[in-house]
């Protein structure tokens, strides 16, 4: 009855939207060439607007948006099988990314190619981070005139979420960008809110004469999680009979437990060039960095799953205050490409408010752990016809033995054919919280000194007018982890462990589209393989997703619909499970789970700049049975029906 009922009210909807598109229809729109294409169109020419008296429009490529690297793209305002895919929380593909149950929580990674190692240290905590933006992935900003766009989604339960986005040229040269994301879910689940806010400031400066560049942020993030610890009788949820249909009858493990990662980040990029000319000319450059972070877990009422405690509750609180500093002189030439030398120094403070002493009064855990990094490294790049080289090395000059060797090559042949390779080269540090950890659980304290991360990776891709390749060969020595004693669900004594054996891992990733008249079938196949001697890193061997869709425009062309299934798969396999009190996933190898298929049924629409989206997700939830886990006693997402809209603003 759920299901039908459920169903009649996306029905409704879909009428709501299709008629709401109709009193649309008699209005003039611009129409653009082949499916999606809005106003203002990207052409070789200027867009009149015959809405409203003739004002011209900016082409669609004068919106741009780039990276630190210079990479380049455009404003997209279309309606694609990609913006189904991004049309999320974290607003990219997340293939090879499982969620949890409520929204904005953490995810499983299927896809053990998405992990990324630096070989500076990094604070950890990292199932906290999927939604905290880093430096890559602030975006910086240029337009001819002001730039809105406003994404909103309804969630599980009581909230929204919403990403609002305004950018400015004050001058050609001078740009302003604000954003702020918020996040409130209460989820299905007993003590499962999920409550965020990520505000975002860039600006982005050059002078005339385009000798000095600036590109600076500000980011504010808070992610705050309620922590349930997971399904305390599996039986219940996968009979899911009554009164266990209604989640929140269903026992977890904790009831009051909260986390919070919380981070304030000041960042400037910015360079100059000593000549005039546009080659043949020395830059200097100096990047800063300044982030101040914490992650907290409190937990009013202890609790025996995490063993024994030094108090009756808990508030566990982790500090990191991190300073890095980056000075380079580069001389760039027309003929010979290129290169930069650089020195960069990196400054870091790790602490608590306590120790922790033995049984003889001795500091077996200190309060802290703070370090000076000083590296010196080259670039060099070269760019010929459709030939581009990219080479980095870094060496540690201060005692710690890191160092850092990657190496890129791209050709592009045709539009049709495009080819890249990579080297990677890593000798790394571990992250903070493996080499420093305080709780006031007894078992959750240590101080450990492990050895440094080797890294060896491989990486090729090609993409060809018949399909997408990319593989990755990754070779990985004294490998860190989290791992729990016990080997038992019930009992969580997770410590960081080194395996001191070498681990081999492959995978191969294909990806093509087929198009026959109005429908089209869009598939993503990943396979990975890993040879070890023991089962640390484990993955599915599997991973699919297939999408059917039918596209066309409807409404005497006044509106653009897109209707279709997707299907996602992946095979069983030992999945890492999590631990709310220190943030991150452990290595477990007693549940498997996958094997379950998840269909989502899906309506979009676009009218002018608003891209409208309806989806009915895991509609198979109750066909399939209940068998479906993001994480061994996590369950993955019931059947829902959410919707939403991104709408974008050229004034």
């Amino acid at each position: 009855m759920f299901f039908i009922s459920e169903m009649i009210r996306l029905n409704f909807i879909i009428f709501f939207l299709l008629f709401f598109s109709s009193s649309l229809s008699q209005r003039n729109t611009i129409k653009g060439q082949g499916f999606g294409v809005s106003a203002p169109s990207k052409s070789n020419n200027a867009v009149k607007d015959t809405t409203s008296f003739n004002v011209i429009k900016p082409d669609i490529d004068l919106y741009k948006i780039y990276t630190l690297e210079k990479d380049t793209t455009f404003v997209d305002t279309t309606l694609s099988i990609q913006s189904e895919y991004k049309y999320n929380l974290l607003r990219k593909d997340i293939f090879g990314l499982l969620p949890f149950s409520n929204e904005g929580h953490t995810y499983a990674t299927l896809d053990f190619g998405l992990s990324i190692k630096s070989v500076l240290p990094n604070f950890g905590f990292k199932a906290k981070h999927f939604n905290y933006q880093e430096v890559s992935d602030i975006r910086y900003y240029s337009v001819p005139t002001p730039l809105t766009e406003l994404y909103f989604k309804t969630v599980m339960e009581q909230g929204q979420a919403l990403d609002a986005f305004l950018t400015v040229n004050t001058k050609p040269n001078l740009n302003f960008s604000i954003a702020y994301k918020g996040l409130r879910s209460l989820g299905k689940y007993v003590n499962n809110l999920t409550s965020s806010g990520n505000f975002r400031f860039t600006t982005s400066y050059f002078t005339v004469d385009k000798r000095y560049n600036l590109n600076a942020h500000f980011a504010g993030q808070d992610i705050s999680n309620q922590e349930n610890g997971g399904i305390v009788n599996l039986e219940e949820f996968e009979g899911s009979t009554e009164p266990f249909n209604e989640r929140e009858r269903i026992a977890v493990y904790f009831t009051d437990a909260v986390s919070l990662l919380k981070g304030n980040r000041f960042f400037v990029d910015h360079s100059f060039k000593l000549s005039k000319l546009k080659t043949n000319s020395l830059v200097f450059k100096h990047q800063f960095n300044q982030e101040y972070k914490f992650f907290q877990f409190s937990q009013p009422t202890i609790n025996e799953r995490f063993g024994s405690s030094f108090t009756n509750s808990i508030n566990n609180k982790t500090r990191y205050n991190h300073l890095y500093n980056k000075l380079g002189i580069a001389y760039s030439t027309q003929n010979y490409g290129d290169l930069e030398f650089f020195i960069d120094d990196n400054n870091y403070n790790y602490y608590y408010n306590s120790v922790v002493y033995d049984s003889n009064g001795a500091i077996a855990v200190p309060s802290s752990i703070s370090d000076k990094i000083n590296m010196l490294g080259a670039n060099y790049s070269y760019l010929i016809n459709q030939f581009n080289v990219k080479l980095h090395v870094s060496q540690s000059l201060t005692n710690q033995s890191i160092s850092s060797v990657e190496a890129n090559a791209g050709y592009k042949l045709n539009d049709d054919y495009e080819f890249f390779f990579k080297y990677q080269k890593l000798n790394s540090l571990p992250n903070l919280n493996y080499t420093l950890y305080q709780s006031g659980y007894v078992n959750y304290n240590w101080f450990t000194n492990f050895n440094t991360e080797k890294l060896n990776q491989f990486d090729f891709s090609a993409k060809t007018k018949w399909l997408n390749l990319s593989t990755s060969y990754k070779i990985l020595n004294d490998y860190l982890f989290f791992d729990n004693t016990t080997n038992d669900i019930s009992e969580l004594l997770v410590q960081p462990v080194q395996y001191d054996k070498t681990i081999n891992y492959f995978s191969i990733k294909v990806d093509k589209e087929i198009k026959f008249w109005k429908f089209a079938l869009d598939n993503t196949l990943l396979y990975q393989k890993v040879n070890q001697s023991a089962d640390i890193v484990n993955v599915p061997q599997i991973v699919t997703r297939n999408t059917l869709y039918f596209t066309d425009y409807v409404f005497k062309k006044a509106m653009l619909l897109q209707t279709g299934i997707t299907f996602q798969y992946f095979t069983k396999y030992y999945a890492n499970d999590y631990n709310p009190l220190i943030g991150e996933f452990y290595v477990q190898n007693e549940t498997k789970i996958g094997g379950f298929p998840m269909l989502d049924f899906f309506v979009n629409a676009k009218i002018r700049q608003t891209r409208i989206f309806l989806k009915a997700e895991h509609f198979n939830s109750s066909i399939t049975g209940y068998n479906f886990y993001t994480a061994p006693n996590y369950p993955y997402r019931d059947f829902m029906i959410r919707f939403g809209l991104v709408w974008n603003f050229f004034q």
